[in-house]
């Protein structure tokens, strides 16, 4: 494991106090360190909106953004176990007969993945998601990967509270209500810009932030400059 990466990305983690602060460019560092230093394929967040339903809010990969979705709408899932309980919820193989999730077992490996671990964004008692990890081969994840999984999940969920505690004029249920309806508008510029250019999601989303990145611009504004232009070209 590349101990600088991990290092800088608990700095990164809990660095929540720059102005412009992007909680859906936060949860996508999350998602995409979470691949770069454990043994997964992909990996996913899921939030839950005012109304205590979980959303979709961050993905590595298009596959995985669609696993979790999957879970959502069938109401089953490791990750809705794991949010519900507030405990790590492990399937190693997803091919197993036995596995409490059937649908979402089916559509998961059709997908490309066999193993999911579910760990919980919690700070005592609260629980506000779940940080999912999936990998394309089965077996059960290292338990030091476990604990760094646990571990960057719980210092995300702190850097999230701590940004409701530094806008005490919104809840922290509007701030991740605000973060969902932007991540519907991120998606809206993925789909445009992959069928503009002809390019894969993963690759759209790729673009855009690195444009929000290089322009020093936050990656919703990007998107939804994207979105509402009738230019022909996307900027780069």
């Amino acid at each position: 494991m590349d101990s600088e990466l991990l290092s800088g990305t608990f700095v990164e983690l809990a660095d929540t106090m720059v102005a412009e602060f992007d909680i859906i460019d936060f949860l996508h560092m999350l998602t995409d360190r979470s691949v770069a230093l454990l043994a997964a394929s992909a990996a996913g967040v899921v939030l839950a909106d005012p109304r205590g339903e979980l959303r979709v809010a961050a993905a590595s990969s298009d596959a995985a953004g669609m696993a979790e979705l999957f879970q959502i709408q069938n109401d089953q899932g490791p990750c809705l176990d794991c949010f519900r309980t507030g405990h790590p919820v492990t399937a190693a193989d997803l091919a197993d007969p036995g596995t409490p999730w059937p649908r979402f077992a089916v559509a998961a490996t059709q997908t490309g993945f066999r193993a999911v671990e579910a760990v919980p964004m919690r700070l005592r008692d609260q629980v506000i998601g779940a940080l999912n990890l999936f990998r394309a081969t089965p077996g059960a994840f290292e338990p030091a990967d476990l604990r760094i999984a646990q571990a960057l999940a719980d210092v995300a969920t702190i850097g999230l509270l701590q940004e409701r505690s530094l806008r005490r004029s919104e809840t922290m249920a509007e701030q991740l209500q605000a973060a969902l309806n932007s991540r519907v508008v991120i998606e809206q510029a993925k789909g445009k810009l992959a069928e503009r250019l002809g390019t894969g999601m993963d690759e759209a989303f790729r673009m855009l932030r690195d444009h929000a990145r290089n322009s020093n611009q936050r990656l919703t504004d990007v998107a939804r400059d994207f979105v509402d232009s009738t230019s022909a070209d996307f900027p780069t």
